[in-house]
């Protein structure tokens, strides 16, 4: 039997529009957010004879989902079943006013989200003798918890390792013998920091693979770089969200790229201004149709992912989308830095070039209605003043060769700025 994620291009179609008709079916039964949408729209499940029908709805945003929670407390109104039927919850880190999206899951929505790990692991892959640890909150956040209860599904023998402290963290992994490691990028980053001052060299730990998520990162080469040659492992990069679940990962044949589960969404890639897709290849928005989560789908979601489409032909002879170099940027990020339009994820790709960096922060901040960029750059311990002149000047020109702009670069004391093990916050905007 072929796998989903094998199944050729006219029959990974048929398969979405087969989902997508049930999914229909289900919302129109009892889904009071997406009904009204749905029939504003002339979409019911009989009315789909394509894939292309989708396109009559308009896209949801963020915020149409925070407004609906915000009128209907605390869950909203996105709920295809009865509430006693809904026995998973689950939050986002937090919208632009504070409040965290909540999202409910049934077993079914649970099921959904398993069948996307199973494939995810598949195209890693996960071997037979993964022994996994996962160093991270496992508190509200959606993270890695589907990630672990799969693993344990297949098999493997997984820890969660949620509150305990960097260093006993590293002594887990190393007792337990683990050789696959899911955390964040910066997480995967801050252990490295961790296991130098400790005297520890984590290449002896016999970790062979790092699966990171939550943030870019796993497919910028100067953080993938980093995290290889001090772990001598292979990274792997996830992407998902708390509001669509795990729906992407870098394939084993294809390491600079992020392939999405189309066998369990529905992906475009439209314009970040308008409903049209931009032309394949060409830099746009990803935009999510969920089939694995029934019970509170989204139709046409704006992630706020910028991403461009591979438009080869896939070594491993698979249809899926592929992304190239991942998620390149966040639409409600991109910082416009004297007429350059710049994106904090390529700030960071150009700063992990510099090994005495351990940490940075970003700080923007307007004059004269302009937007300015000053990167606090913090240094390793053993770099003398003019050893951290040195580093601020190259790490200005290696912005103005790179991304074509001048920041203020300027080097802050050893340990002062935050640490991070869920999604870094480095990005501060100074009224």
């Amino acid at each position: 039997m072929t796998d989903p994620e094998d199944l050729p291009r006219a029959e990974l179609e048929a398969r979405q529009l087969i989902k997508l008709r049930a999914l229909v079916a289900d919302v129109q039964s009892g889904n009071r957010f997406w009904q009204p949408r749905l029939q504003q729209a002339g979409i019911t499940a009989e009315s789909l004879t394509s894939l292309a029908d989708l396109q009559r709805l308009p896209t949801l945003h963020k915020a149409d989902l925070s407004a609906d929670q915000a009128a209907s407390p605390p869950y909203g109104t996105n709920l295809t079943r009865p509430i006693a039927e809904y026995t998973r919850l689950h939050q986002t880190s937090g919208t632009t006013t504070g409040q965290p999206l909540r999202w409910l899951d049934t077993p079914r929505n649970w099921d959904g989200l398993m069948e996307c790990w199973r494939q995810i692991y598949r195209l890693m892959p996960l071997r037979p003798d993964h022994r996994c640890c996962f160093p991270f909150s496992f508190g509200p956040f959606l993270g890695f918890w589907a990630g672990f209860e799969a693993a344990v599904a297949q098999s493997r023998f997984a820890i969660a390792a949620g509150g305990l402290s960097s260093e006993a963290r590293l002594k887990l992994i190393a007792d337990n013998q683990i050789n696959l490691v899911g955390c964040t990028p910066t997480y995967a980053l801050r252990l490295i920091e961790v296991a130098s001052a400790q005297q520890v060299d984590l290449k002896s730990l016999g970790v062979d693979t790092i699966l990171v998520a939550g943030e870019p990162g796993g497919n910028v080469p100067a953080i993938r770089d980093r995290i290889t040659a001090a772990w001598g492992a292979r990274v792997v990069d996830h992407w998902g969200m708390t509001e669509i679940g795990p729906l992407g990962v870098t394939a084993a044949e294809t390491p600079d790229e992020l392939t999405i589960l189309e066998t369990e969404c529905i992906a475009e890639i439209l314009h970040a201004d308008r409903d049209e897709p931009v032309t394949p290849g060409d830099l746009g928005e990803l935009v999510i149709t969920t089939l694995a989560r029934p019970d509170s789908p989204v139709f046409r979601y704006r992630t706020g992912d910028l991403v461009q489409a591979v438009t080869t032909p896939d070594p491993s002879g698979r249809a899926l989308l592929r992304l190239a170099g991942g998620v390149l940027g966040r639409s409600d990020d991109m910082l416009i830095i004297r007429g350059n339009n710049v994106f904090p994820s390529s700030v960071e790709a150009v700063i992990r070039e510099f090994e005495d960096v351990v940490e940075y922060r970003l700080v923007v901040t307007k004059v004269r209605e302009m937007q300015q960029l000053r990167i606090e750059l913090e240094p390793t311990a053993d770099l003398d003043a003019p050893a951290q002149t040195s580093l601020a000047r190259r790490v200005t020109h290696g912005m103005k060769d790179r991304l074509n702009f001048h920041p203020e670069v300027v080097t802050v004391p050893p340990g002062s700025l935050p640490r991070f093990e869920m999604k870094a916050k480095r990005l501060v905007r100074e009224s």
